[in-house]
C-alpha cells in the first residue's frame, strides 16, 4: 500500500515550549497549499466511498440471510445472519473520522517484499478496502498500526514519518508531519498539536473514544494478551477508564471467534457512570459488549429492601465473610455417629460412620459446587456399600441388582439428604444471619463477638420476605456460587474503580471472568467507599486468581491528559497525606491557569457558588458543581432559586446539560469543562471521626482530590472555611 512521499515542508513545525510543543505555521496560506493536501483530501473521499461500497454490500448479504432466515429458519441460517448483521453494524459509522493518520516505513531498513518497510498505512477506525480487497485504511488495532502510536524520535519503530489528520467529518483541517528517520528532529519531544486540541477540546457529555490520540505507554496496556489479570492503576486524567474500553475493543478485535459467544463485561461504579461511558465502544465498532454496577449484576435476582449501618455493611464487605459463609455450607454436612443401615430387598447393607465421613472428603476434594459434589458423595457411598457386598461374597449378577435397586430405592436418598442436604443461597445466608447459634459456631475462629452482633438479625417467616440490603447481595452470590456455581461468565470482565470495591464485591466480578481475564481499573488515591480497598495486592487476593493459569501484571499510567498541570499540581498536594505511595501524575499540559480561589465570609457561600457558576456556565460547555453530599440540598436549590436550570445528579443519569450538581461521591471518572468544588473543609468533616483517640479518616480528604481533579479547562474553589492545610501549604 503506497501513496505519494510526503514532502520535507509540513505547514506545521514543533517547536519546545516549556517542555511541550506548539503549533507554528510556517507560511500566511492556508493548509491546502502544504504539497500533500489535495492527495490527502482525496484520499480520505475515496476511503469514504469505498467505505460506502462496503456498507452496501453488507446490507445486500444481510438482507439475502434474513430471507433465508424467513425462508428456512434453520439454526446455520439463524447464525449466518447473526453474523451478517454485526458485520453491517460494524461499517456503519456514520460521520465519524475514517483515519487520523498515517505512517510511512523507512525503506532503509529492510527492502524487498511485499509488506515490508517503505510502504505507507493509513491508520483508522475501521478496516477499509478497495473492489479489488487492497487495503484503503488499517484498523487501529492491527498489529501494523503499532508504530502510529509508540514510535518516537528516539525509538522511530521502522517509521520515516508519522503525519497526524485534523479533520471535521471527511474535511481536512490540518496536517502535522513528524520526520521520525531525522535525528535532528525535535519532534517526539512533547505532545503533537492534533493530540493537544484533541485532549483540551469542550466535553459534551459523554465521553468520547481517544482512538486517534492514544500514547505509547496506553498502547502497550491496551494490547496487552487475553490471559492476563492486568491491573491499572492511574492517576486522574491518566485515560485509565479510555484505556480499559479500548482493551475491550482490542480483544474483541484480536480475539474474535474466542469472544464472540462469551462476550465482554464491564462493571462501572454506577449508572451515571456507566452512561457517561456507554457510547465509547459502539463507536470502536464493538457491541458484543455487557454493561453492570456490581449492584445490578444481583439486584434483579434479589430484591434489596433493608440497609445497614455503615460498620455492618463493611464487615459484610470483608474477605473473613467468605470463610463464614463457606463454614455455613459445610456446617449442614453431617457424619452420624452410629452405622446407618440401608434395607434393600432382603438383605441390609451397612454404612459406617468412617466411610460416610470419607465419602464426605472425597466428594469436597473434587472443589466442585456443593450441590454437584453431592453427586459424587452419593456415588463414593455406592462403592462402599458394593465393597461391603464383595466383602460377603455375594454374587457379582446380585451385587450389581442390589446396588441398582438401592440407587434407585428410597432409603438412599433419605440418608443423602439427611447427611449432605441440598442447599441454596437465601436460605443459606438467612440461617447464617438470622441463627445466632449457627453464626457463633462457623465463625468462632474467624469473627469477634461484637462483629457476630453487628451481623445478626431476626430472620423473616419467608425468604422472599427478607429485607435484603446492598452488603448481601455479595453474600448471597457467594453462597450460590458455593452451593451450585457461576453459570454466567464472560471472557474477559473491566472493572473500572476497583479500588472502591469491597473484598467480597470484588469476589462477585473475579467469579465472573474465565480464567481470571481480567482489566482492573483504579486509583488507589481515589479510595473512598466503605470497604475499599488500600493496596492493589489485596484486589488480587480477592479475586481469588489462579496464578498458576492466570498471569497477573501492574501497570501505572503517571501521565496525565485531561486535567491542565498546575490544577493537579495543587491537587496533588493532598497525596502524601491521603495516598504516600501512590505517584502523582504529571500533567502535559503545562500551560493554563491554576485554582480560582474565591474566599468568601460566613453565611455567603451559596450566593458565591450561584455568581461562579453563572459566570462559567454562561462561558463554557459543561460546568460541574461538585459538592460534598450534606450540602448538596442547598447548593442545587440555590442555584434553581437564581434560575439557572442545574442537573441534580443524584436523579438524573445524563450529563449533558450545561450545569451539573455533582455529589462528590459519583463524581469519579466524570469531566467537565470547569469544576467549581463548593467548601473543601466540608468533605474532610464529612468522615472526621476520632479512631483510638487520634487518627481521622482519610475518605474526605480522598473525595476532595476527586473533586478538585474533574476540570479539564478551568477550577474554581468556593470556601468560607479554612482550606485543609495540605492546600494552604
Amino acid at each position: 500500500m503506497s501513496s505519494c512521499a510526503a514532502e520535507r515542508d509540513p505547514i506545521f513545525k514543533a517547536i519546545p515550549v516549556d517542555g511541550g510543543v506548539e503549533s507554528s505555521a510556517m507560511s500566511e496560506p492556508s493548509v491546502s497549499e502544504h504539497p500533500d493536501f489535495e492527495a490527502e483530501q482525496e484520499y480520505l473521499r475515496a476511503a469514504r466511498s469505498a467505505l460506502h461500497a462496503m456498507t452496501e454490500k453488507a446490507a445486500t448479504a444481510l438482507a439475502f440471510g434474513e430471507r433465508a432466515v424467513r425462508d428456512e429458519n434453520t439454526a446455520d441460517a439463524r447464525m449466518a445472519v447473526g453474523y451478517l448483521r454485526e458485520r453491517h453494524e460494524s461499517l456503519t459509522i456514520g460521520q465519524d473520522v475514517l483515519s487520523f493518520g498515517r505512517i510511512d516505513e523507512d525503506p532503509l531498513l529492510s527492502p524487498g517484499s511485499p509488506g515490508s518497510p517503505g510502504d505507507t498505512w493509513y491508520v483508522g477506525r475501521r478496516h477499509i478496502e478497495d473492489a479489488d480487497t487492497n487495503p484503503l485504511i488499517v484498523d487501529w488495532r492491527a498489529k501494523v498500526a503499532i508504530p502510529f502510536y509508540r514510535a518516537t524520535a528516539a525509538d522511530p519503530q521502522g517509521l520515516a514519518q508519522r503525519r497526524r489528520f485534523t479533520c471535521e467529518g471527511d474535511d481536512l483541517i490540518a496536517l502535522f508531519d513528524e520526520h521520525l528517520d531525522d535525528p535532528e528532529s525535535v519532534v517526539g519531544a512533547g505532545i503533537p498539536d492534533p493530540l493537544l486540541a484533541e485532549v483540551e477540546r469542550a466535553r459534551s457529555g459523554e465521553m468520547s473514544d481517544i482512538v486517534a490520540t492514544i500514547a505509547g505507554e496506553q498502547d502497550e496496556i491496551i494490547r496487552a494478551p487475553l490471559a492476563e489479570c492486568l491491573i491499572v492503576q492511574g492517576g486522574p486524567g491518566t485515560g485509565k477508564t479510555a484505556v480499559g474500553l479500548h482493551r475491550a475493543a482490542f480483544l474483541l478485535f484480536d480475539h474474535r471467534e474466542e469472544l464472540a459467544g462469551s462476550r465482554v463485561l464491564v462493571v462501572g461504579p454506577n449508572r451515571m457512570f456507566l452512561r457517561y461511558v456507554g457510547s465509547v465502544l459502539p463507536s470502536l465498532g464493538e457491541t458484543a459488549v455487557s454493561q453492570a454496577t456490581a449492584i445490578s449484576l444481583l439486584d434483579t435476582k434479589y430484591r434489596v429492601r433493608g440497609e445497614d449501618s455503615m460498620e455492618c455493611h463493611v464487615l459484610k464487605g470483608d474477605l473473613r465473610m467468605a470463610e463464614v459463609i463457606r463454614a455455613a455450607a459445610l456446617d449442614k454436612l453431617s457424619v452420624p455417629d452410629e452405622p446407618q443401615r440401608l434395607p434393600v430387598g432382603a438383605r441390609t447393607l451397612v454404612l459406617e460412620p468412617e466411610q460416610i465421613a470419607e465419602s464426605q472428603k472425597a466428594a469436597l476434594a473434587r472443589n466442585l459446587p456443593i450441590n454437584s459434589a453431592r453427586t459424587v458423595f452419593t456415588e463414593v457411598l455406592l462403592r462402599h456399600a458394593k465393597s461391603g457386598l464383595v466383602d460377603r461374597e455375594v454374587a457379582e449378577l446380585q451385587i450389581d441388582e442390589t446396588i441398582a435397586n438401592l440407587r434407585k430405592g428410597p432409603e438412599l436418598k433419605k440418608l443423602v439428604n439427611r447427611l449432605w442436604p441440598s442447599l441454596g443461597a437465601m436460605p443459606l445466608i438467612q440461617s447464617l444471619l438470622g441463627n445466632r447459634a449457627l453464626l457463633k459456631r462457623v465463625s468462632e475462629q474467624i469473627l469477634t463477638d461484637d462483629e457476630r452482633s453487628l451481623l445478626y438479625r431476626k430472620a423473616s417467616k419467608k425468604g422472599a420476605d427478607e429485607s435484603w440490603t446492598v452488603a448481601d447481595l455479595a453474600l448471597l452470590d457467594e453462597a450460590n456460587d458455593l452451593s451450585v456455581g457461576t453459570s454466567t461468565r464472560y471472557g474477559h470482565v473491566v472493572v473500572d474503580e476497583a479500588q472502591d470495591l469491597s473484598a467480597m464485591s470484588l469476589r462477585v466480578v473475579g467469579r465472573r471472568a474465565d480464567r481470571g481475564s481480567l482489566t482492573i481499573l483504579g486509583d488507589i488515591a481515589q479510595a473512598t467507599a466503605p470497604g475499599a480497598q488500600s493496596s492493589w495486592a489485596d484486589v488480587v487476593t480477592a479475586l481469588g486468581i489462579d496464578e498458576s493459569v492466570t498471569t497477573v501484571g501492574i501497570s501505572e499510567l503517571t501521565v496525565g491528559y485531561r486535567v491542565p498541570g498546575p490544577v493537579l499540581d495543587f491537587a496533588n498536594q493532598l497525596l502524601p497525606i491521603t495516598a504516600p505511595s501512590v505517584t502523582p501524575s504529571t500533567s502535559v499540559r503545562h500551560g493554563g491557569p491554576g485554582p480560582n480561589i474565591v474566599k468568601v465570609s460566613n453565611g455567603e457561600i451559596l450566593p458565591a457558588v450561584v455568581e461562579a457558576a453563572t459566570s462559567l456556565a454562561a462561558e463554557y460547555q459543561t460546568t460541574g458543581v461538585i459538592v460534598a453530599s450534606p450540602m448538596v440540598d442547598d447548593v442545587f436549590a440555590a442555584l434553581e432559586a437564581a434560575g439557572l436550570d442545574p442537573v441534580d445528579t443524584r436523579v438524573s443519569e445524563t450529563l449533558g446539560a450545561t450545569l451539573s450538581v455533582v455529589d462528590a461521591a459519583v463524581a469519579k471518572g466524570l469531566e467537565f469543562d470547569v469544576a467549581v468544588v463548593v467548601e473543601p473543609a466540608a468533605f474532610a468533616s464529612m468522615y472526621q471521626s476520632d479512631i483510638d483517640g487520634a487518627a481521622q479518616d482519610l475518605t474526605g480528604l480522598r473525595l476532595l482530590y476527586v473533586a478538585l481533579t474533574r476540570a479539564v479547562q478551568r477550577l474554581t474553589i468556593v470556601h468560607s472555611q479554612s482550606l485543609p492545610q495540605a492546600l494552604v501549604d
